[in-house]
């Protein structure tokens, strides 16, 4: 499902480093690391008039990333949020919101892969756009297994919420090609990770399933969905889930902050049915329940 421009961001306001800029005039040196090597750990959030959901599990991981990757001058949390309260009040944004928070290591005093080049500090981007969920969660998304496999920790640690994203993005290529909406990447052993860009979840009998966090990322809606299993004494296991198992699923759905929870109707042109009982029931707790997670910046 291919996103198309909203004529509501066509005058955005972006924060960037330590102020807001227009959008014609949001940019960073051709010295960031950003750009120099895709040097920059980066977050995802949802906002709605409740606030925005699980901001301090999200602010957690991107400090913890940055943290990982030896950053220097890592923001607090305090200027952080700061930083997105002024970004969505200069935009008007109580809504239907996605934001795309970076922290890249910084300028460059010249171009090169030392971190010790950089000496100007890291550099925060807030990046908020009207942006409703990407996935029609009524039709649900086809997808195709990838050649592509996802790194595992002993290649580059899923654990880190990184702009390296070039494995992901040759997965979607693929998909692109074949005509379907993501791409289904499998770990080094040929065991399922997730999702080109979410996490899945596999229901069979009176069971939700979800692939160990080894090589894929142990998302913030996945942690939502296992945390509403355990409240409602939903039985949720996680497993090394075999492409077999998700074509003889009884559903099969992925989460995450830009789609949230959408069904998978066909992997590898088979059929998997939409209407299993549980992963409704699931569907609905988490609609319901999810505004609960909002955190208000003032």
């Amino acid at each position: 499902m291919l996103q198309k421009f909203d004529s509501r961001n066509a005058d955005l306001k972006v924060f960037i480093k330590d102020r807001l800029y227009p959008r014609d005039q949001a940019k960073v040196s051709v010295f960031d690391s950003v750009v120099q090597g895709g040097d920059a750990v980066w977050e995802g959030l949802r906002v709605y008039p409740e606030g925005i959901v699980c901001l301090e599990h999200h602010l957690n991981r991107l400090m913890a990333s940055a943290k990982t990757l030896a950053f220097v001058d890592i923001p607090t949390k305090e200027f952080v949020k700061s930083a997105i309260d002024q970004t969505l009040k200069a935009n008007g944004m109580t809504d239907q919101t996605h934001i795309r928070l970076t922290l890249t290591r910084g300028e460059k005093i010249t171009s090169g892969m030392d971190p010790r080049l950089n000496q100007s500090g890291s550099c925060l981007i807030v990046l908020a756009e009207f942006k409703p969920l990407v996935y029609d969660n009524s039709s649900g998304i086809k997808v195709i297994s990838s050649s592509q496999r996802r790194n595992g920790p002993e290649f580059l640690d899923s654990k880190i919420h990184h702009n390296n994203l070039l494995n992901n993005i040759l997965a979607k290529i693929q998909a692109n090609v074949a005509g379907k909406d993501a791409g289904l990447m499998l770990d080094h052993r040929g065991f399922v990770a997730e999702l080109n860009g979410s996490n899945l979840f596999m229901v069979k009998g009176d069971t939700i399933y979800t692939p160990f966090a080894h090589a894929c990322l142990p998302g913030i809606t996945r942690g939502t969905v296992m945390a509403l299993c355990e409240r409602h004494q939903i039985a949720i296991k996680e497993a090394d889930l075999s492409l077999s198992e998700l074509y003889n699923a009884d559903g099969v759905f992925a989460t995450g902050t830009m789609g949230e929870l959408t069904p998978v109707i066909e992997i590898d042109g088979r059929e998997i049915f939409a209407d299993d009982a549980l992963m409704k029931r699931i569907l609905t707790l988490f609609k319901t329940s999810i505004r609960s997670y909002c955190e208000l910046l003032t």
